[in-house]
């Protein structure tokens, strides 16, 4: 019998047959349906209700207008370039109340998570600091720092700062004691351990901390923005309400809705991102 050439095989039976290549998983589009349909009811709903109630009367349209009335006087401020400037200022405002929250609560908070009789002693005052109202402490911040940007941004600080601390403490106390001890067995640096051991694994806490402080940090601003500011989300929806020009102010609120679900979606994005690994161990 004559011996096969495997070139000419190889060139005459197509390579496809010889290593199919692997399907690919097919998406689950119903199960993905009906979860989208499962989280959106709720607040079709009450949008339904909103733009219904007062076009049958039941609500005076005055105080309560249409939702769509509302979405066409919000597109009517970005369409005059209004908006973009009171956005610019708050979020500035934010941002840097913001930043100096997490600048300020990360190292603290890792030096006190990592000392635990530190954070014995000063656990009863970050509680009292924590529960205390912020807006309260609003009149003590325009005591000292007057009416100007100051006074907004250290309210911001005030209300951002203790989610951050408080799960960097927490993520950087559940630490696993067995890998920092293998760490150092292994002749790591201080500066190592934390980079490369610690802080990773307070990394989940750490992120949602941060995610709660954002949410707080949208509303600490809107209230800031309201007595003493001429710029800001804020300042633009009271500015409305005095003026009764209800839409609009629907629509300022609207909008500090949709950027709060935005920044949310984002940093919940990052944190699933960032952990990875911790899904790859969960499963094993």
């Amino acid at each position: 019998m004559p011996e096969i050439d495997n070139e000419i095989l190889l060139r005459t039976y197509p390579i496809n047959r010889i290593h199919p290549k692997p399907k690919g998983k097919k998406v689950p589009v119903l199960p993905i349906l009906k979860a989208a349909v499962e989280k959106s009811a709720v607040m079709l709903f009450i949008l339904s209700a909103w733009e219904a109630l007062p076009r049958l009367g039941l609500v005076d349209p005055f105080l309560l207008p249409p939702f769509s009335d509302a979405v066409v006087s919000l597109l009517r401020l970005f369409q005059s370039g209004e908006m973009f400037r009171h956005i610019a200022k708050s979020l500035e405002r934010s941002g840097l109340g913001f930043l100096a929250a997490v600048a300020f609560s990360i190292p603290v908070g890792t030096f006190m998570g990592w000392n635990k009789r530190i954070d014995r002693i000063a656990d009863p005052l970050l509680q009292v600091c924590r529960n205390t109202s912020t807006l309260a402490l609003y009149p003590v911040f325009i005591l000292f720092f007057g009416l100007g940007e100051t006074s907004k941004i250290a309210i911001i600080l005030w209300g951002t700062v203790w989610p951050i601390l408080l799960n960097t403490i927490s993520g950087v106390r559940e630490a696993d004691p067995l890998l920092i001890k293998s760490a150092r067995s292994m002749g790591i640096s201080r500066i190592g351990l934390f980079t490369k051991v610690v802080w990773p694994m307070a990394m989940p806490s750490i992120l949602t901390g941060l995610r709660l402080s954002a949410s707080t940090a949208i509303l600490m601003l809107v209230a800031a923005e309201m007595l003493g500011a001429d710029r800001g989300l804020g300042f633009m929806i009271f500015y409305y309400q005095e003026r009764y020009a209800i839409p609009e102010m629907f629509g300022g609120i609207i909008f500090i809705a949709v950027l709060g679900v935005l920044i949310n979606f984002l940093l919940v994005r990052l944190e699933r991102r960032m952990t990875r690994w911790k899904e790859r161990i969960v499963k094993g």
